[in-house]
């Protein structure tokens, strides 16, 4: 496992001479509350009941919603690592926005941010600059994580619908929540609606916190990242965080057959009927680095030894008894 000290990672030469950011304003507690509101909704059904519909749309409205968040959100929106229609396009932002993280451009601008100042003190939701809260929960309320950096995201800005869903990043979010409430009353808007927008939150804000804490470290990045099986089954694939933040160009993040990525095995098949195409793959150099970090150091030693005899095409112990 490669080791890190946080003390030593770099701080990017433009901001050297900035003074270090502080937490010292107060987080938006009125928006906060709204986000607690929709934690209490599931308490409701304790008086309405709920039925195997409900608990079944609470189940799908899960695992579609973290589809669109890992494979729009993520992999699309922020690192465009696969390509695709305008129309499927606005149908990822849409379904990612009803998760009710906030809009698509402000999404992908937040987090080239923090691939950019990664656990450094300008990183946005480093849990060891700030604190496990902060990075899991609270950061996205800090007024100064408000805005949309639009030069982050000059890519994605010349979509006027990705704009318009950008400024009303609510509409998503109600249109789900009064769909469940129409077709299923107030046991949909508990559960269906209430519950599985609560634990979507908290699974994809895991990778925000818990992937910078647990796990295993395959790679030398420099920063936090882990990998951690666990978490990557609960976000489909996203736990696989070190491999990600040492190559973040490859559509998927489970970098070899038994890390399972189920964000990717969808996008694959999606590629199969041409929703999506030109899905970006890991290089073989990155595939070879991450399999000898693994390798024991003596035998690691024997096959440079190998390597380096062969290419200088000096005769090997068996070709040499022979």
């Amino acid at each position: 496992m490669a080791r890190l000290d946080i003390d030593a990672l770099p701080i990017p030469a433009k901001l050297r001479d900035k003074p270090l950011p502080t937490l010292d304003k107060s987080y938006h507690w009125k928006d906060f509350l709204l986000m607690v509101a929709i934690h209490l909704l599931p308490i409701g059904a304790f008086f309405t009941g709920a039925s195997w519909v409900e608990w079944t749309a609470c189940a799908v409205l899960f695992w579609v919603r973290m589809f669109a968040v890992t494979g729009g959100y993520h992999r699309y929106f922020s690192h465009r690592t696969f390509k695709t229609s305008r129309v499927f396009q606005f149908i990822l932002a849409f379904l990612a926005m009803s998760s009710s993280q906030k809009g698509v451009l402000w999404w992908a601008a937040h987090h080239r941010k923090h691939h950019k100042y990664s656990d450094t003190p300008w990183d946005a939701h480093s849990p060891i600059r700030h604190g496990f809260w902060h990075a899991h929960l609270m950061w996205a309320y800090y007024p100064d994580n408000d805005a949309t950096d639009y030069k982050q995201v000059r890519d994605l800005a010349k979509y006027p619908e990705l704009v318009w869903l950008n400024n009303h990043w609510k509409v998503p979010v109600v249109t789900v929540g009064v769909f469940c409430l129409v077709t299923m009353g107030l046991p949909g808007l508990f559960i269906a609606f209430g519950l599985s927008t609560a634990l979507l939150w908290h699974a994809t804000f895991t990778i925000n916190s818990l992937s910078h804490v647990f796990g295993s470290r395959r790679f030398e990045t420099t920063d936090t990242s882990r990998n951690n099986f666990l978490l990557a089954l609960l976000t489909m694939g996203e736990g696989w965080h070190n491999n990600h933040h040492h190559y973040m160009g490859s559509t998927r993040q489970g970098f070899y057959w038994w890390e399972i990525d189920m964000t990717y095995y969808i996008l694959k098949a999606l590629s199969w009927v041409g929703i999506v195409w030109d899905l970006r793959p890991v290089p073989e150099a990155v595939l070879e680095e991450g399999r000898r970090a693994h390798t024991p150091a003596s035998t690691a030693a024997v096959i440079d030894a190998e390597v380096a005899r062969r290419a200088s095409g000096v005769a090997g112990p068996s070709q040499q008894a022979a």
